[in-house]
């Protein structure tokens, strides 16, 4: 079971940055996702901007969402932070 996102920015070029409760910061694109269904509105930048928590993962206002695991696994690590 991959570890929850405790805090999300959303940053330009369809990317997200995921804070995860293990203390890693990752970062996550989105723009593969965007030509399929639904994912499709999250390509306007307004919208997009919109990103909240939502159980672990990520959640946009249209209920398009991602998961702790696939935030987790599909993600790339920047670097370690200190949630003190």
């Amino acid at each position: 079971m991959s570890p929850k996102v405790v805090k999300v920015e959303a940053l330009e070029q369809s990317q997200l940055r995921l804070f995860f409760e293990n203390s890693e910061v990752r970062r996550f694109d989105v723009s593969p996702y965007l030509e399929k269904g639904i994912f499709r509105e999250l390509s306007n930048p307004h919208y997009f901007n919109q990103v909240r928590l939502f159980f672990g993962g990520v959640q946009w206002p249209h209920e398009q969402d991602f998961g702790p695991d696939t935030l987790f696994l599909e993600s790339t690590l920047e670097r370690i932070w200190d949630a003190a």
